[in-house]
């Protein structure tokens, strides 16, 4: 399942295109008019291309990484205590408040979860570093910290079990050099992408689960998934559709739940909220009356639910 990660959803059928006309219809945005002139000319759409990789800012120097070779192998505490990390951490971490079990400095939840770590500092090619943790004090917490030396670029990600009525367990990317304010994972480098995968297991973090990234401006937007699980290399056995399908949709609703939390709490990195208002009640009551039982309500779901996505970050309900 791995390989999954690393693949990305090219294009849209013309099914896909009818169901979210519909939707956007019911919700009174679209008009029946439009969408019907947006489905007849579905066939004539070309696929979407990838997006593109993320761009980041300020790149650091190499001769302020190089001494990150110096601890492989060793324990990441040691690391956490040498200066120079410590002032790399301030160049890459954004200042902002997040909620971990209470409301702190997202660099107060960063030390928290990473400080103590007796895992070894992973360097990959001489130039992909890895620290890392098992485990926080609190709501089953860990973290990293990844650096390409080579790129002068760093990301750290903070993983536990909320409690303060957002989607959970989640996952949170975060560096002072994005600007972005709407990815998906494929933009992020594929070094990223493999470090991360080859950490979960260890750390006990499941394949599937709610993802966000923090850029420079302290706010929290979703890290879309855009992977496909049911991709496959060509001399592999393909994956069973409904196992696979149902993950793209699993995928696809973690994806959305997490969009409308963000959405009701203004992309707040601290943000507390509980249930969900009667918009998307009757949005999910919409989606469960359209798309029916079956293997095809796996594709009708993974449809609506990264349509409504998109509005939802896009700002609209």
């Amino acid at each position: 399942m791995r390989s999954c990660l690393y693949s990305i959803r090219h294009a849209k059928t013309i099914t896909v295109l009818v169901f979210a006309a519909q939707l956007l219809i019911a919700m009174g945005i679209l008009q029946p008019n439009a969408a019907a002139q947006d489905a007849g000319n579905a066939a004539a759409l070309a696929p979407e291309p990838p997006p593109p990789p993320v761009v980041f800012q300020n790149p650091i120097p190499g001769n302020q990484l190089a001494f990150l070779n110096d601890y492989a192998g060793k324990p990441s505490k040691d690391l956490l205590k040498d200066k120079r990390f410590r002032e790399l951490l301030k160049l890459t971490t954004p200042r902002t408040v997040y909620h971990y079990g209470r409301d702190m400095p997202l660099e107060m939840t960063r030390d928290e979860m990473l400080d103590g770590s007796a895992l070894p500092v992973f360097v990959r090619d001489g130039r992909y570093v890895m620290v890392t943790s098992k485990g926080g004090p609190i709501l089953f917490g860990k973290g990293f910290m990844w650096i390409d030396m080579k790129d002068g670029i760093a990301l750290g990600g903070v993983f536990f079990r909320p409690i303060n009525g957002e989607p959970t367990p989640t996952l949170a990317v975060f560096s002072r050099q994005l600007k972005d304010t709407s990815l998906s994972m494929s933009q992020l480098p594929l070094a990223f992408a493999e470090d991360v995968s080859r950490w979960a297991p260890d750390a006990n973090v499941p394949a599937l689960t709610v993802r966000y990234f923090i850029p420079e401006n302290g706010k929290k937007y979703v890290l879309v998934h855009d992977e496909d699980y049911c991709d496959h290399p060509e001399n592999a056995t393909a994956p069973p559709q409904n196992q696979c399908q149902a993950l793209n949709a699993d995928a696809a609703d973690i994806d959305m739940n997490a969009a409308y939390f963000m959405h009701e709490t203004g992309n707040a990195a601290n943000a507390t909220a509980w249930g969900l208002g009667p918009d998307q009640v009757a949005w999910i009551g919409l989606r469960d009356r359209r798309c029916g039982t079956g293997f095809n309500n796996l594709r009708c779901r993974i449809s609506y639910a990264h349509e409504r996505t998109r509005l939802l970050i896009g700002g609209r309900r």
